[in-house]
């Protein structure tokens, strides 16, 4: 199978496996308990701890971790609405479910909310005209899963300093793929994730600035800084960290060049058009549509030839509606609906890549010599 849906998930490293093992059979303490083996996990923790730190430029203290992206977004966007009470949450049309639906809980429960439009290649707008006196939090995502295109950071950050707003950005597929300085982008939280960078599944973290109130939005156990109850997942974070520290820039650089490789391929195909910005854009991701032809079609051809592939976010692969992402980007319903998300790793090739570009051409042609609707 020739794998280009990693914007879902990824194999996981071989190094990454080999770190995780012994911590299954061998040093499988709690890491709360105060024998050898619990503290041997203790040690394991904090080092892991320090490691995500460094990558984002933050204080070990700040990293708290958790089982998903999705519930780290819920921790950060829960807690610091309901610290507050009350006001405006500032958020954009092309975020994740797992922000997009957290904010709609509290609309519901009273907090206004303004969702930001995005230009045709899916950068925000009209940001700093929309915050109030009221505005208590921003969540722009950093790199959109579906399209790749990657938001200015640093300057958001500068915009909510200067009006002293909470400014959080769901990171899980910039990690490790785009550089992130926490303190040089005045981020007061970001969310992470291990299964994106060939990681294991079941583990994530979120970046919290020292000194923050949040409120607690889990109860139990005083885990993770009091703020993430439940035993900590020690082979999952000893993993997680391992794979933050294995990328490298040659291999972020391959990525680049084959990515561009399959979309200018890919564009040669009648009818077809990139998503997103050309250059702005992650390493791995080519978003595609195609005229006249439904997505699904395409996957399921293509997934007959072997190719591994997707409409578009894996959270909401089994709706029938279109990408709210690409609706959002000014695309027509029919042509959101022709639409693939091929997302590359550090293992593609370009063998790999000449061979989804001839296939996908094969498969267009022939849908659309079946399909009803003339040129």
């Amino acid at each position: 199978m020739i794998y280009l849906d990693n914007a879902s998930t990824t194999k996981v490293d071989e190094e990454v496996i080999k770190t995780i093992n012994p911590y299954f059979n061998k040093i499988y303490g709690n890491a709360s308990s105060l024998h050898s083996l619990g503290t041997e996990a203790r040690k394991a923790l904090e080092d892991s701890r320090k490691i995500i730190a460094e990558k984002i430029n933050a204080l070990p203290e700040e990293i708290i971790f958790t089982a998903s992206g999705t519930e780290a977004n819920n921790i950060i966007i829960q807690g610091i609405a309901k610290s507050k009470g009350k006001g405006h949450i500032i958020t954009t049309k092309i975020e994740h479910p797992a922000v997009l639906e957290t904010v709609k809980t509290l609309e519901k429960e009273g907090f206004e909310v303004t969702y930001l439009d995005v230009d045709e290649k899916g950068f925000v707008k009209n940001l700093e005209k929309s915050i109030k006196p009221n505005t208590i939090l921003v969540s722009v995502m950093h790199a959109n899963n579906e399209i790749g295109t990657i938001q200015d950071l640093e300057k958001i950050g500068k915009i909510c300093e200067k009006k002293e707003i909470f400014f959080h950005s769901d990171c899980v597929q910039s990690f490790t793929k785009v550089p992130i300085d926490v303190r040089k982008m005045n981020l007061s939280a970001i969310t992470i994730s291990a299964h994106k960078i060939h990681g294991p599944k079941g583990v994530a973290a979120l970046y919290l600035k020292k000194g923050t109130r949040l409120k607690k939005i889990m109860y139990g156990g005083h885990h993770e800084r009091d703020v993430r109850p439940g035993t900590e997942n020690i082979p999952g974070i000893t993993g997680f960290a391992k794979a933050s520290m294995l990328i490298k820039e040659k291999e972020i650089k391959q990525m680049e060049k084959l990515r561009d490789r399959l979309i200018d391929g890919l564009l040669k195909i009648s009818n077809s058009r990139l998503n997103g910005d050309r250059t702005k854009r992650l390493c791995n991701n080519a978003s595609i549509s195609f005229k006249y032809v439904e997505g699904e079609s395409i996957l399921l051809y293509l997934n007959d030839k072997g190719i591994a592939v997707s409409t578009g976010s894996a959270c909401s692969s089994q709706s029938l509606e279109p990408s709210h992402v690409l609706i959002a980007i000014g695309l027509p319903h029919e042509i959101a609906h022709g639409t693939i998300r091929y997302s590359l790793s550090k293992y593609t090739t370009e063998k790999e890549i000449d061979y989804t570009i001839k296939e996908t051409k094969k498969v267009v042609e022939k849908l659309r010599e079946m399909s009803p609707i003339r040129r």
